[in-house]
C-alpha cells in the first residue's frame, strides 16, 4: 500500500457513479486513479477527488492499475469557486501541468508552485495577471524551458533599456544590438527585471514583488506567448478565460 499527496486536476465520469481523477503528486508526477462510488451524493470519496482538492491518497496498483483504498483531504480550496475567472484560471493552470508533465517523474517543486498558486488565487492576494504570468513562466522554468534571461547575447549587456526576446531561441538581443524590429518581441528593462525574478528566485521570494500596470501587461503578454510557442499547443481552458474579460 502507498500512500501519497496530491492535488485533482482533472476528473473524468465513467458508469453512472465511478469517475476517474488525474492527481499532480510531488514524487510521482501526474498520476490516473479510478474512485468508485464518487458521483454519490453521500460517496465517502466525493470532497476529497473533487476537482482542485489536495488530499493524501492511500492507494495499491494491480497490475497496471492503480485503486484507491482510502483518501482524506487537506485542503479543498473552496474559495475558488467564489470566482469564475478564478475557477477558470486555475483550470487552465491544470491543462498546463497535465501536458508537461509524465508520470514517474519527480515533481515536488511543479506541485509547490501549483499550490502555493492557487492559494494565492483563492485569497485574493495577487492579481490574476500576476499570477498567470508567473505560473507560466516559472513552469517552463521547472520544465526545462527556462528562457536565457542573463544578457545582450551579442554584447552580453546586463541592463539594458530595450530588449528584443526571440521566443524560439529563449533569448534576447539588447536595442542597440538588434537591426531589425522582427528579431523578437520588443520589451523595456522593468520587464525584463520581472522575469527574472520569476523564473531565478527562491520559492520563498517569488510571489514577492510588485510591478506597474503598464509592466504587467507586458509581462502577461510575453508569459502567454512564451508558453504557447514551447508548449505547442493552444488550451481551450485559456481560451475559455480570456472570453470572461
Amino acid at each position: 500500500m502507498t500512500t501519497i499527496e496530491g492535488i485533482v486536476l482533472k476528473e473524468r465520469s465513467f458508469g453512472e457513479q465511478d469517475k476517474f481523477i488525474d492527481v499532480l503528486t510531488k514524487d510521482r508526477g501526474v498520476i490516473e486513479l479510478p474512485v468508485k462510488g464518487a458521483r454519490k451524493i453521500n460517496g465517502r470519496m466525493s470532497a476529497s477527488t473533487q476537482l482542485f482538492a489536495y488530499s493524501r491518497f492511500c492507494f495499491e496498483q494491480k497490475k497496471n492499475r492503480l485503486y484507491i483504498n482510502s483518501v482524506e483531504p487537506i485542503h479543498i480550496f473552496y474559495g475558488l469557486r467564489d470566482s469564475l475567472s478564478a475557477i477558470s484560471l486555475a483550470s487552465y493552470f491544470a491543462d498546463i501541468v497535465r501536458s508537461c508533465i509524465p508520470e514517474l517523474t519527480e515533481s515536488e517543486n511543479i506541485a509547490r508552485l501549483f499550490l502555493n498558486t492557487l492559494h494565492y488565487l483563492e485569497n485574493n492576494l495577487r492579481s490574476e495577471k500576476l499570477l498567470k504570468s508567473i505560473f507560466e513562466l516559472r513552469l517552463m522554468s521547472e520544465t526545462g524551458f527556462m528562457p536565457d534571461v542573463l544578457g545582450c547575447r551579442i554584447c552580453g549587456d546586463f541592463e539594458p533599456q530595450v530588449i528584443y526576446f526571440s521566443v524560439p531561441e529563449g533569448g534576447f538581443i539588447c536595442g542597440n544590438c538588434c537591426n531589425s524590429a522582427d528579431y523578437g518581441v520588443k520589451l523595456e528593462y522593468p520587464v525584463l527585471q520581472a522575469v527574472r525574478h520569476i523564473v531565478l528566485a527562491d520559492f520563498d521570494r517569488l510571489f514577492n514583488f510588485r510591478v506597474s500596470d503598464k509592466t504587467l501587461d507586458r509581462l502577461a503578454f510575453f508569459a502567454e506567448k512564451y508558453i504557447i510557442a514551447h508548449l505547442e499547443k493552444n488550451f481551450n481552458t485559456l481560451d475559455f478565460y480570456k472570453s470572461l474579460f
